[in-house]
């Protein structure tokens, strides 16, 4: 019996060979299948259950191809559940396992069986769509997506979550396999891209995302095409290039197709864009290749390096030739890239290549590397250093060499010299000679001594003869004659020497008279008298009064006399002063000052301060008006701007005014008026304009150079300490004092002070006990100068400088006493000698040293001016205006007019000194005279007048007192010897460590003050 069943997937009933499920049994036996419906998707597994009504059953499972299905098989398995029920299991279904397979259940003679159409088909698989996928730019890329189904799938692409539109884009096309093109891909192109397929009987999609990544070709930018380096000066030079692509490339760098790596010749950075060579050489120059590369290829560019070498010079040598040869070639040799010019110079002057000189004595040729100089005549004046410079575009390079000239002596200086009697004069004969020459002088056709024992002396060094003559008469004037000698030659010349005579007068062209000034233009002296003029000598007077006199410097033609009254006739004359004398007067002539009026307006100068923004202005005080300046009246303003600055007042006397804070780089102007009774003068004008604005220093640089303050301090305390240890080694050993006199005193057994002390107790003691013997004082000043206290050693001389062998000088112990009153009197008030010594007109123009000879009768001339002396000097020097060495007789007329001297009947003779006298007077030395130990008053003004005496400086002045002190410790000093032992002990009682220092160990004894305000020291010399 045949049964035909509607299964619920079919919309018609079917017969079994059209239905799903099919069974004939019969009709006491059923057989069912789970599931009814029989589709496997490729490679999945799936079983069957075919269970009976009745129990007891034999179930076996048959293949499509009729063949019986053991249980043992692997990709299908049949497994008997129970009595009634049977499970047919097909692992990963495969197109080979569709069909129908049937299901036959037994019972005796029963039988009953049911099929089931297993049917295999294929999901939606992505066989092929790798991701991501690349393409270098530029390319026409194929986006693979291969898609395996059954039926086949259809595809869609999506970019950007958009469908691709092939027809709005030309560049896009999906291929017959269902792949994407792009033609012409870009970097824009980049992204994901979506392959989706679908399967429309089955309503199934899948999709797959795909990275597309386009790769960009390297692109290289040198830095610089040709870059330029220095060789053999130890420099580095950096070679780059930068490389953009994507992926980021890698960049090598190659040289002759050889890769270059980091080593003790290159280095490289970290991406190796930079390449840079170590110490570079002539031969690293060359092309070196950067080389770019990343997955879309790779890509060259060359940068070019120039190496030049500074110039050298390889050859030069010094060379020796003597005057008038034929010709001699100095050769210069240089190397350097690009080739080095060579020049030459000798001097100021300057010879290139080719150049020949004016008198075509100097050639100069060049080839390539090498440069000569062909000088045709050689003469004396071409010796000397030749300098080859070899130049070229990066440097040069710069030696020397000597041309030593060999020739005859050539004797130069001045032929007439002018002097007068018992004035020195020097005439000089300075020879040119090489080798050295041999220098002897002539007189009458005799030749002069070199001796040095008569009035006609000879000096000798290396290029210059001096001939000093003293004349005593007219017969030492006239000609001498100067002959110098070596092996090359000899050669003569005459010097004449001229009595000089006075200046003529100077002619006064104009008076220009203000209120209180006038100036006076003037014409030099048509005759100097042969030597140069030294002063100028200006006198003026009202009508009928006394003239008065002043010396003036002679440098410009014009003097200013001042301390004239307003409204005032006056009449003035000039005359000239030289190394004899003054010479006539010029004819007076008269003027008139102006009346009392406004002041001259102030001549101004100014002076940047280092800020840069501030000016310091000084002003010299022209002509007051008759009237005392009351005040200058400043004021300033910057050029700019309208408004003055608020005007500054400053009293008279003031002489200069600084300007802080002004605006940088900025033009300013600034007026002075000075201001008296009658009114204000014009104002003086002065323009200037400030520094530019200094950089500000960043603060990196501040944090990382320079000194902190805590550094400098530091500093200033080290430098403060060096100058205390320094100023007590200095006490030490000149005054006995200080720190380390205490450690040698207590630790290394030295004598301190005290020993000093009982010392000079013991010369007093016996000098007490030799009546006979009296003390000598010295008394000096700070401002005192001696020869050997400034270390002056001979100078140079000159037309009218004596150059005498130094005489016998006297022992310095043989001193004679200061002529100052307070030493010398021991009745006179301390008070009245000091105010007398402050106030003697001698404390501006005497000298400085103390005389060792007796009292001398002062000469009338002594007192006159200047034009009555008859052996001025062009240049007095203040330590040597006393006069010449001699020894004169005491007298006693003469005490009247001098201070007393100290008995010094026992000093010691005048022992020469060894040390040469230079080219200026000596102070005088003699035995010293014997006077009373105790005399009578000196009258104070007559000090002045016949010795000379030490300079009183202001601040003694102003502290009188001090000097008090220090004055009667002289005396108390001086009285001691003659007063007993009770004298004696006051006296070295009386100084104190504070007042002065102690005593040598000798019998030399010097009161110092320390107060800087006292400038005057005693000394004593127990003999």
């Amino acid at each position: 019996m045949q049964v035909c069943l509607a299964l619920p997937h079919c919309a018609l009933p079917l017969c079994h060979t059209t239905c799903s499920l099919c069974f004939s049994l019969p009709a006491s036996l059923q057989v069912e299948i789970t599931p009814m419906q029989g589709e496997i998707s490729m490679g999945e597994s799936k079983f069957f259950l075919c269970e009976g009504r009745e129990a007891q059953y034999d179930i076996d499972w048959y293949a499509p191809n009729g063949e019986k299905l053991l249980p043992n098989r692997q990709d299908i398995l049949v497994n008997r559940n129970d009595e009634s029920s049977s499970t047919l299991t097909i692992y990963n279904a495969n197109v080979d396992n569709a069909g129908i397979y049937k299901c036959v259940a037994k019972n005796g003679d029963k039988e009953s069986q049911g099929t089931v159409n297993v049917k295999i088909f294929q999901k939606i698989t992505f066989q092929n769509a790798p991701s991501p996928q690349e393409f270098n730019e530029g390319d026409d890329a194929d986006i693979i997506c291969d898609v395996v189904s059954s039926p086949p799938a259809d595809i869609i692409w999506k970019h950007k979550g958009s469908k691709i539109q092939v027809a709005k884009d030309v560049r896009f096309k999906i291929l017959t396999n269902n792949h994407l093109q792009i033609r012409g891909i870009k970097k824009t192109d980049e992204g994901a891209y979506t392959c989706e397929a679908r399967v429309m009987t089955r309503g199934e999609i899948d999709l797959k995302i795909i990275k597309v990544i386009i790769n960009v070709l390297p692109s290289i930018r040198t830095r610089q095409s040709e870059v330029n380096a220095t060789a053999d000066v130890n420099q580095s030079v950096m070679l780059a290039c930068d490389a953009d692509g994507f992926p980021e490339p890698t960049v090598t760098w190659a040289r002759n197709n050889i890769v270059l790596e980091s080593d003790e010749k290159y280095g490289l950075n970290n991406d190796g864009s930079e390449l840079i060579i170590k110490d570079v050489k002539k031969v690293d120059e060359g092309d070196y290749t950067c080389i770019a590369r990343n997955k879309a290829g790779e890509k060259e560019e060359e940068v070019s390096l120039n190496v030049f070498v500074q110039p050298k010079i390889t050859y030069l040598v010094n060379q020796t030739a003597s005057e008038l040869e034929e010709q001699i070639t100095l050769t210069c040799e240089a190397s350097g890239d690009p080739t080095p010019t060579i020049t030459w110079s000798f001097g100021r002057r300057v010879f290139t290549e080719g150049e020949q000189s004016l008198d075509g004595n100097v050639v100069v040729r060049s080839h390539a590397r090498v440069s000569s100089l062909t000088l045709k005549y050689v003469q004396f004046t071409d010796a000397g250093h030749y300098l080859c410079t070899a130049r070229n575009s990066i440097g040069q390079d710069q030696q020397t060499m000597y041309l030593e000239v060999r020739y005859a002596p050539k004797i130069q200086g001045s032929v007439t010299v002018y002097t007068w009697e018992g004035n020195a004069a020097n005439i000089s004969c300075e020879v040119l000679a090489h080798p050295g020459a041999s220098v002897v002088w002539f007189r009458d056709g005799q030749q002069l001594s070199s001796i040095n024992t008569t009035n006609v002396k000879i000096y000798n060094t290396p290029a210059v003869s001096y001939l000093e003559v003293t004349p005593d008469s007219q017969n030492d004037f006239g000609s001498y004659n100067c002959t110098a000698t070596n092996m090359i030659g000899a050669e003569s010349k005459e010097f004449l020497l001229i009595q000089a005579d006075v200046p003529s007068a100077p002619a006064i062209e104009r008076v220009e008279p203000f209120s209180s000034t006038a100036v006076v233009e003037f014409e030099e002296p048509d005759a100097s008298g042969g030597v140069a003029i030294l002063k100028y000598r200006a006198e003026w007077r009202m009508q009928g009064e006394n003239w008065t006199g002043r010396e003036y410097d002679a440098e410009e033609g014009e003097i200013t006399i001042v301390g004239l009254k307003p409204e005032t006739f006056y009449e003035v004359k000039m005359s000239a002063i030289n190394g004899k004398g003054e010479g006539e007067s010029s004819p007076p002539l008269n003027f008139k000052t102006e009346p009392v009026r406004e002041p001259s307006p102030p001549k101004l100068e100014g002076k940047l301060q280092t800020t840069g923004n501030a000016l310091k202005v000084n002003w010299i005080k022209q002509d007051d008006g008759g009237s005392p300046i009351k005040h200058y009246l400043i004021q300033y303003k910057a050029k700019h701007v309208p408004d003055w600055k608020p005007e500054i007042r400053l009293p008279n006397g003031s002489e200069y005014v600084v300007l802080n804070s002004l605006d940088w780089n900025t033009e300013y102007e600034v007026y002075v008026v000075a201001e008296n009774q009658r009114g204000k003068s014009l104002p003086g004008t002065l323009f200037f304009r400030t520094a530019a604005e200094p950089t500000a220093i960043p603060d990196t640089m501040d944090s990382g150079s320079g000194l902190g303050t805590g550094a400098i301090v530091g500093i200033l305390i080290v430098v403060f300490v060096l100058l205390l240890v320094g100023i007590d080694v200095t006490c030490y050993f000149l005054n006995k004092c200080g720190l380390v006199m205490c450690i040698a005193v207590n630790f290394c057994g030295k004598s301190g002070p005290g020993a000093k002390s009982k010392d000079l107790e013991e010369g007093k003691a016996a000098f007490t006990k030799d009546e006979s013997k009296g003390p000598i004082v010295e008394v000096r000043t700070e401002e005192e100068r001696t020869p050997n206290h400034e270390g002056v050693g001979p100078t140079e001389p000159n037309e009218t400088t004596p150059l005498t062998e130094p005489e016998p000088a006297a022992d310095t112990t043989a001193t004679v006493v200061d002529l100052l009153p307070s030493v010398a009197t021991n009745s006179d008030p301390v008070t009245d000698s000091f105010s007398t010594t402050q106030n003697s007109p001698a404390s501006e123009s005497t000298t400085l040293t103390s005389s060792a000879a007796g009292p001398i009768p002062v000469p009338a001339e002594s007192k006159t001016s200047p034009k009555t002396s008859p052996k001025s000097t062009p240049a007095p020097i203040p330590q040597s205006s006393t006069p010449k060495p001699s020894t004169p007789t005491p007298q006693r007329a003469a005490q009247s007019d001098v201070a007393p001297l100290v008995d010094l009947s026992e000093a010691p003779k005048a022992t020469p000194s060894s040390v040469p006298k230079p080219p200026t007077p000596t102070a005088p030395s003699s035995k010293p005279a014997k006077v009373p130990s105790n005399p009578p008053s000196a009258k104070a003004d007559a000090a002045p007048q016949s010795q000379p005496e030490s300079v009183q400086s202001p601040s003694a002045t102003n502290s009188q007192n001090e000097d008090l002190q220090i004055d009667g410790l002289a005396k108390d000093v001086i009285d001691a010897p003659g007063k007993g032992s009770k004298a004696t002990a006051d006296s070295t009682a009386a100084p104190t460590q504070d007042e002065y220092d102690p005593p040598p160990p000798s019998l030399f004894y010097c009161v110092c003050p320390r107060s800087p305000s006292i400038t005057t020291s005693y000394c004593v010399l127990f003999s």
